[in-house]
């Protein structure tokens, strides 16, 4: 699987679903651990991130985050930077560029990110 940056995280969206893309070659190597490790919960997540990736209503799984890493620049642009809790440590941080219908996978990892200790 290629994973390099701006490659289509596949399979492709169907209609009226987000495109998903790795916004960085190294997503892809977290997002096929995260997947062997929990690839149902991955599976939900992947889910969620195709059909609601910013929810009107979040949740303690899936929410914005928060402080310095409720926004990241992206694209030319500060987006408000989600979260998706997979597992109890597995985490996938993302941006939404609603403009071109995609979800940019910023950080993907089957353990705890150190950056939200």
């Amino acid at each position: 699987m290629s994973n390099k940056r701006g490659d289509l995280a596949v399979p492709p969206p169907k209609p009226g679903e987000y495109k998903i893309r790795f916004g960085a070659r190294d997503v892809g190597v977290g997002w096929q651990a995260l997947s062997a490790e929990a690839p149902t919960n991955t599976a939900d997540a992947w889910f969620a991130l195709r059909t609601g990736p910013a929810p009107a209503t979040p949740t303690a799984r899936h929410h914005q985050l928060k402080y310095d890493l409720a926004t990241a620049f992206f694209n030319g642009k500060d987006r408000d930077q989600w979260q998706i809790e997979v597992t109890s440590g597995g985490r996938v941080w993302y941006v939404v560029e609603e403009e071109r219908k995609t979800v940019w996978l910023l950080h993907a990892t089957a353990k705890h990110p150190k950056r939200t200790e």
